[in-house]
């Protein structure tokens, strides 16, 4: 009895230390940036990621996808949520906008998603769109507070901000294109196919870089939490709740992350929480819930 109460509570969980270490990943871009070009720090990260995932495939004999198309489409995806969506992040941070900012526009891709799914169904509902309507209005009210206006490491301009709407459509149509075209298969040989395909894209990409990379304990740090904490135990987590059936509350959560990471930015980079700040996160969360929440039957 003990036990079987322990695992439940560990399950319910779940879904919440799922989001913390999501959160995380905008943090570990604002920990990582000063001492890296973008480009360069994900190719390290892709590389070493499968290097930890590859010996973990062969030891657990995890099959492959057995369709030549899977790959492919799990390719595509790939480039999409890796290349796409992180390349997107690290690029806006690097550019000065700060964790939770960057955290806050791409928090909004659960509303475009099910705005889209939606609309391709035929339907949008009012709370829906009013959810839209919140969402972008909570958005506008924080970035325009901090439109070149902002402190060192936290300030948005056309380019960062450019590059964070680049990676917040790129989240989106890969959650899109998965829904449409990846079959189910086990986590840890898609995540592998993925990275190879967002390392084979990045590469070259890290040549265009000037800056070169200064190793040190701060970074080696945030790329030791990249693989290990966000690439690996992240995918190993979501894995846990989609086979438990729990892959629902990650989902109805996603829009805690802009307000997670922003306190923890304000307490390891002293990213200033303002009211303007507090009052478009939760906007922005509020909407967020209205797109999401499942209708009433």
């Amino acid at each position: 009895m003990a036990s079987s109460s322990h695992d439940n509570g560990w399950l319910r969980a779940m879904p919440a230390v799922f989001v913390l270490i999501w959160s995380t990943g905008f943090i570990v871009a604002r920990y990582g940036m000063p001492h890296a070009p973008p480009m360069t720090f994900l190719a390290w990260r892709y590389a070493l990621s499968i290097a930890c995932f590859l010996p973990w495939i062969w030891l657990a004999r995890v099959r492959w996808p057995q369709d030549s198309r899977q790959w492919l489409h799990l390719s595509v995806l790939g480039v999409l949520m890796h290349a796409g969506y992180l390349g997107g992040v690290w690029a806006a941070v690097k550019a000065g906008m700060g964790s939770g900012l960057s955290a806050l526009v791409v928090g909004l891709q659960p509303v475009l998603t099910a705005v889209w799914l939606s609309a391709t169904g035929g339907q949008v509902s009012r709370r829906q769109w009013a959810g839209l309507a919140l969402g972008f209005t909570g958005l506008v009210l924080v970035v325009s507070r901090k439109f070149g206006g902002g402190g060192p490491g936290d300030t948005a301009s056309w380019l960062n901000l450019g590059f964070a709407v680049i990676a917040l459509f790129s989240i989106t149509v890969g959650t899109l294109y998965q829904k449409r075209f990846v079959q189910p298969c086990d986590v840890r040989s898609a995540n592998t196919v993925q990275l190879l395909a967002a390392l084979v894209v990045t590469l070259p990409l890290t040549w265009l870089e000037t800056e070169g990379i200064a190793w040190n304990g701060q970074l080696v740090g945030a790329l030791a939490w990249s693989v290990l904490g966000l690439t690996l135990g992240g995918s190993s987590l979501l894995y846990l709740l989609i086979q438990r059936g729990a892959a629902a509350s990650v989902s109805s959560l996603m829009y805690l992350v802009p307000p997670t990471t922003a306190l923890i930015a304000w307490v390891l980079f002293a990213e200033p929480i303002t009211a303007a700040t507090i009052a478009g996160t939760a906007l922005t969360a509020i909407g967020v819930s209205l797109v999401v929440r499942p209708a009433k039957t």
